[in-house]
């Protein structure tokens, strides 16, 4: 199978396990599930790790994990259920791939600091990935994180941001508004890279590239991805999937 067959036979499965939970964060999960997949199918390496900062996401997280065959469809199926593993935000530890329980937002970039500090002192082989929201860049915690970071020069390590431009109560703009987010991190020192988040080949490319420095890159999505009636709606965020809307969604994923 094809890693774009892969990919969409995730996005159904995504919105399944959503659907049959009666569970939202629908659109964020859709905005940032290319980024996972890309990264675990074709960049993550044995001696990397990876934070999912933006915890509300956890559904794509597994869902990738599932797609590499490291979950079932039981598994899935007890999704945020008792008794389950796979709660609302990632719980840590019953899984390699998932270090840390995380969803708080802001801490995640932290913790990926942390290990990068880590592998330095270790010396030790291997990167260090964290996927943020654009929006959890409200948190002072992070700029924090940010700073310390630049300070103890820790590279390998990624930033990833999941820019879709939408939050809780509205549009980052509107809530608080980081337009100059881009600039705002290249005032810290760290090298700064954009790319299209939905791009397959150009997420492989900028993931893969090798760095000597801490990095972020900016990857511009679109909330609610691959479902014409949820994209770049905010309510998304929030709103479980009717019958009715679960139907049309799973046929606005084949549109091309």
């Amino acid at each position: 199978m094809s890693f774009e067959k892969t990919l969409l036979q995730s996005r159904k499965r995504l919105l399944q396990m959503h659907f049959e939970s009666g569970v939202g964060h629908i659109g964020g999960n859709l905005s940032c599930l290319d980024i996972l997949m890309v990264l675990h199918h074709q960049v993550l390496g044995p001696q990397d790790q990876f934070i999912l900062s933006k915890g509300h996401s956890a559904g794509a997280l597994y869902i990738t994990l599932w797609s590499m065959g490291k979950l079932k469809d039981e598994d899935l199926k007890l999704f945020h259920k008792e008794p389950t593993k796979l709660s609302g935000h990632p719980a840590p530890r019953w899984r390699e791939e998932i270090i840390f329980a995380t969803g708080s937002l802001g801490h995640g970039f932290s913790l990926a600091a942390g290990l990068a500090l880590a592998k330095k002192l270790k010396k030790q082989a291997g990167q260090v990935f964290c996927l943020t929201s654009d929006g959890e860049w409200q948190e002072g915690s992070n700029w924090e994180a940010l700073i310390f970071v630049m300070h103890q020069k820790l590279a390998p390590l990624t930033l990833i941001v999941d820019a879709n431009g939408l939050q809780g109560f509205g549009s980052t703009k509107e809530v608080a508004s980081m337009d100059n987010l881009i600039d705002k991190f290249r005032s810290f020192g760290i090298k700064v890279q954009e790319v299209n988040g939905h791009d397959l080949t150009a997420l492989k490319s900028v993931l893969s590239e090798p760095t000597s420095e801490p990095r972020a890159i900016i990857a511009h999505t679109t909330k609610g991805k691959g479902v014409p009636f949820m994209e770049n709606k905010m309510e998304w965020h929030y709103l479980p999937l009717k019958e009715d809307q679960y139907q049309e969604a799973l046929k606005g994923l084949e549109r091309p």
